[in-house]
């Protein structure tokens, strides 16, 4: 497989294209931001770390029948992945009352939400990634009924697969997002599943052990992110 050029460059992933037009390659980079990149930097072995991470978990997904966009790790801070048709929105489900939640609706951080929630938000930078509803959706194109009802139930399906996975890492599954495209006309989780991307706790202590971290200047934010892989038993050398 030959690496092309690079296709795009997001917040902390380059895309590159491939001599094969149905794969691309992943390049996670050191880099963080939050708040709409007002705050940023480079975090030593975040790429490596994410990039590890995110591979053990989409064969866990993939193991329990979750199609993935991943095909396999090239490298330390490479992958390869499927070129997928983005569909441009994220699908976020609440398991514990947390951040933009307790900020809309006043309620308590760290309430068990029973059931979980589920939100859609539009992926745009611009607009600050807005929270829709399946009608504008629907409406303006981004998604098809049917591609919605399949999206909530993958998305549901994953809630399944990794609460438990990290319960069994005394971690609490706080909330998380996932980003999911067409691929030969099935849809396909894609983009990443790392600490960057969800909301993880210690389930006794209730540390918070994920992007939180960076966000609220707590320090320590890629020793939380390799402790949470060791938990659930992810290689990192």
């Amino acid at each position: 497989m030959e690496k092309r050029e690079a296709l795009y460059a997001g917040k902390a992933k380059s895309v590159y294209v491939t001599d094969d037009p149905d794969r691309l390659i992943l390049h996670f980079r050191d880099d963080t931001s939050a708040f709409d990149g007002q705050k940023k930097e480079a975090l030593a072995r975040k790429g490596m770390v994410n990039n590890k991470f995110n591979a053990f978990i989409m064969g866990k997904l993939e193991e329990a029948g979750i199609p993935t966009h991943f095909d396999g790790l090239l490298s330390d801070t490479e992958c390869m992945v499927k070129k997928l048709d983005m569909i441009p929105v994220e699908c976020v489900v609440r398991n514990v009352a947390a951040g933009s939640l307790c900020r809309r609706l006043g309620v308590e951080e760290g309430r068990e939400l029973t059931p979980p929630t589920f939100e859609l938000f539009l992926k745009n930078d611009e607009q600050h990634d807005p929270m829709i509803n399946e009608s504008l959706a629907e409406t303006f194109g981004w998604a098809t009924p049917e591609q919605l009802a399949e999206m909530k139930a993958l998305t549901f399906k994953v809630n399944v697969v990794l609460k438990q996975l990290f319960k069994d890492g005394d971690m609490l599954l706080v909330d998380y997002k996932l980003e999911f495209g067409v691929f030969h006309g099935q849809i396909v989780l894609g983009d990443e599943f790392s600490p960057d991307g969800c909301r993880l706790w210690d389930a006794n202590t209730r540390e918070k052990m994920d992007k939180d971290r960076f966000r609220q200047g707590l320090g320590g934010v890629i020793e939380a992110y390799e402790e949470v892989g060791r938990r659930i038993g992810v290689a990192f050398d």
